[in-house]
């Protein structure tokens, strides 16, 4: 059992949790993520691992109550206990010198990112971040970010908070500058991504993509997050998640993760009504 020390409500949906996890605090490395499980026939959910306190034994997740178990696990709070937290799991990022670092998020993505921003730091990079969301709401971690990257630049889709800009926009930017950036890495919904690689194929800049959001068991059994990756069918949970974003056939992927969407909606519908919620209406 996994006792969650702190709970904090971020915005409307948007939860941080910090967990009593000792063994995944000390063999955790940027980049991996852990699998939640609330009950013992539970669904088991993906979330990444946005920081660390060794010290404490203490991982922290950043989640979206969207779907059922996550509308559950917002319910919890601070003495309570998940039944099976599973971790690290997942291929670390790849960190080296590479000389300039962009490290781009979109929405909550900006939490799996910060350990990215801080490993490629301590690697020697100077590291830019451009931070998007669609509203002020969404941003998560700015005070962390702001701190430990030599750049960051926010932006929202209404203009609540930052530019009123894409993420692509800075991006741009940046890749015009001389020299330009030696690598991109992008965390978020797959349509940004993808146009994220699209702006750096402009400027031949590599580029770096998390495939997080399409993952379900975190085994690579149930095959729900096969994705195709340079002609090939890679499986995000155990061959990832961080790819070459060039490889990636971002059109199937998000095709394909519109497959349960109606079963989603209906498990979301009854979740709420079961919980005493307000139940969304179109």
């Amino acid at each position: 059992m996994n006792k969650i020390l702190v709970k904090k409500q971020l915005s409307a949906d948007v939860y941080e949790m910090v967990l009593s996890a000792p063994l995944i605090a000390h063999s955790r490395k940027a980049g991996q993520f852990l699998i939640v499980q609330l009950g013992e026939f539970g669904e088991r959910i993906p979330l990444t691992i946005a920081d660390v306190d060794e010290s404490a034994g203490a991982v922290t997740i950043v989640f979206q109550a969207v779907g059922e178990t996550t509308m559950r696990l917002a319910l919890k709070n601070a003495g309570d206990s998940l039944d099976n937290v599973l971790g690290p799991l997942g291929n670390p990022t790849h960190i080296e010198q590479f000389g300039a670092v962009v490290c781009v998020g979109g929405g909550i993505g900006s939490a799996p990112l910060f350990p990215i921003i801080q490993a490629m730091k301590r690697a020697g990079n100077r590291v830019s971040a451009v931070i998007g969301a669609r509203t002020k709401g969404l941003i998560v971690f700015e005070e962390r970010i702001r701190r430990t990257a030599d750049e960051a630049i926010f932006v929202t889709d209404d203009g609540s908070y930052g530019r009123k800009a894409l993420v692509t926009e800075p991006l741009k930017e940046l890749c015009s500058q001389i020299p330009k950036p030696d690598m991109i890495v992008a965390i978020g919904p797959p349509v940004m991504m993808k146009f994220c690689v699209v702006t750096a194929r402009e400027f031949g800049v590599p580029i770096m993509v998390s495939l997080n959001t399409i993952m379900i068991d975190g085994t690579g059994m149930c095959g729900s997050c096969r994705v195709g990756v340079g002609g090939e069918t890679k499986f995000v949970c155990v061959d990832g998640p961080e790819f070459d974003g060039y490889k990636v056939d971002f059109d199937n992927m998000m095709q394909r993760m519109r497959t349960f969407k109606d079963r989603e909606d209906e498990a979301r519908h009854n979740c709420r009504l079961e919980l005493g919620l307000s139940v969304e209406t179109s």
